[in-house]
């Protein structure tokens, strides 16, 4: 068996960003990934300005607290004031550029209005409530290196920066179908024997949760001709072309000769639990390929090995420049005895309030219920049995599904 390190890299090192750039308006920007690093086109702020609602004033003139000082003129955020004038104070507002001359703003709470002006009870210090110009971003500046997810503050970062476009990869397409004559849609009647099709609601979700444009092509009929007739019509439009299920070698499993007729496959059997069986491979179409990932059919194993494998594989379509998540050690409070000997396990765990992790009671990898009691998988080892206090490797889904 593959190691999950062995396998990711493998997936990774095969895995390209999709070549189509497009410029986007910034308010249309979020969740996408940059293509292209973006520099400043202005300093920020551009000029010295207040920090606070106050007194712009030469810090010479303030000899001792009481000083009282005429105020020359008032100076609101959007105007340029004139050069203050020696033994003088301006009256001035968060954000308003400072004039020439002042040197230290000084707070209102720590003035008062006097017979012949202001009255300062505060010796400033040079440069004291004064934002420097460019002191946050210089012209020319990198802010954005390419591969980055634009969230709300990176597109506040490039608003701020004076930038109204962001370059970024078109999104990622998915084609997705599922086989079974055992599935069921939700909302039909449940026959003998038959299951509801939980993965198909649960891989889209995934999927548009990424950002991925997703084209799903539903329940095919379980047989190899119809099996591959949905191959070359996921394959044509898409990137990737995702499945559950179906993988395996009996009578009517149809995806593997079905995915070797059109193109290329290999069977990984990765020692993760839950998930060992992962297929990947291409489909040939006419310009080109396609991706193919086939992923298990219980529901669980198939939700982690898409978050696990599938995840940073879409992330590096999509050009991310960094596709790991976060990994905190934490303590356990429960106990774990039923260890795996050969594989990594990703159990489903609760975060309490004391910031420890609790194990769900059934680890199986059919109980969907345990998705949504947990908070995230915690990586145990191969071999390792758990302790109540032992540390422990976990992610969250947060972090997972952000």
């Amino acid at each position: 068996m593959l190691s999950f390190e062995q396998a990711l890299e493998k997936l990774l090192a095969a895995a390209q960003p999709v070549e189509e750039i497009r410029s986007l308006p910034i308010t249309a920007a979020a969740g996408r990934i940059l293509a292209v690093s973006q520099q400043s086109t202005v300093a920020v702020p551009p000029l010295d300005n207040s920090a606070m609602d106050g007194y712009a004033v030469r810090v010479a003139d303030i000899t001792a607290a009481g000083v009282c000082l005429p105020v020359s003129q008032r100076i609101p955020a959007g105007t340029v004031g004139t050069s203050l004038q020696p033994g003088t104070a301006a009256r001035i507002f968060t954000g308003a550029p400072v004039p020439a001359g002042a040197d230290a703003v000084i707070m209102q709470e720590r003035c008062e209005h006097g017979e012949n002006g202001v009255v300062i009870n505060h010796l400033p210090r040079d440069g004291e409530n004064i934002r420097r110009a460019g002191e946050d971003i210089s012209v020319g500046a990198e802010i954005l290196k390419a591969g980055t997810k634009l969230r709300p503050q990176e597109i506040a970062l490039a608003a701020a920066a004076g930038l109204p476009e962001l370059p970024v990869y078109r999104r990622v397409r998915v084609g997705v179908f599922f086989t079974g004559d055992e599935l069921v849609q939700p909302g039909e009647p449940l026959p003998p024997g038959a299951i509801y099709n939980s993965n198909r609601y649960a891989l889209r979700a995934l999927l548009e949760g990424m950002g991925c444009e997703v084209r799903d092509l539903g329940a095919i009929a379980d047989t190899l001709e119809a099996t591959r007739d949905a191959l070359r019509r996921a394959a044509a439009d898409n990137d990737l072309v995702l499945t559950s299920g179906g993988v395996s070698v009996g009578e009517e499993d149809h995806v593997k000769p079905a995915v070797e007729a059109e193109g290329s496959l290999n069977m990984w059997k990765i020692a993760i639990k839950p998930g060992k069986p992962l297929a990947f491979g291409e489909i040939r179409k006419a310009d080109g390929k396609a991706w193919f990932l086939g992923l298990p059919g219980n529901p669980v194993a198939a939700f982690v090995t898409f978050l696990t494998m599938v995840r940073p594989f879409i992330l590096r379509l999509q050009g991310a420049a960094s596709v790991s998540p976060r990994i905190l050690n934490l303590p356990c409070a429960s106990v774990w005895s039923r260890a795996d000997g050969a594989r990594l396990e990703f159990l489903r765990g609760w975060l309490n309030d004391d910031g420890a992790v609790e194990l769900y009671k059934n680890q199986g990898s059919a109980v969907v219920t345990s998705l949504c009691w947990s908070d995230g998988l915690v990586l145990n080892p191969p071999g390792n049995t758990i302790a109540v206090g032992d540390t422990v490797r976990f992610v969250s889904f947060a972090e997972l599904l952000s």
